[in-house]
């Protein structure tokens, strides 16, 4: 899960090498953390953002696959 959304989020940057994704685990859920540098950020967020819902949905989909529960967020 981490190399896809680490795929999708370098393939929308002009910084590929500032995009760090992490996680963390809690007895629900997996939550992960996307990182990009800040001149990035609206670029992964998009208009109104329909790119991060996108991005969310695919790794919701993914999890559901998995048997799991996922969270992405983006950090600052």
């Amino acid at each position: 899960m981490k190399e896809l959304l680490a795929f999708m989020t370098k393939s929308l940057v002009e910084d590929a090498e500032a995009v760090e994704v992490t996680s963390e685990e809690t007895d629900a859920e997996t939550v992960y953390h996307i990182k990009t540098a800040d001149s990035d950020i609206g670029r992964v967020i998009g208009k109104q953002g329909r790119i991060i819902k996108a991005i969310r949905t695919v790794a919701k989909a993914a999890a559901v696959k998995e048997g799991t529960r996922v969270r992405v967020e983006i950090v600052e």
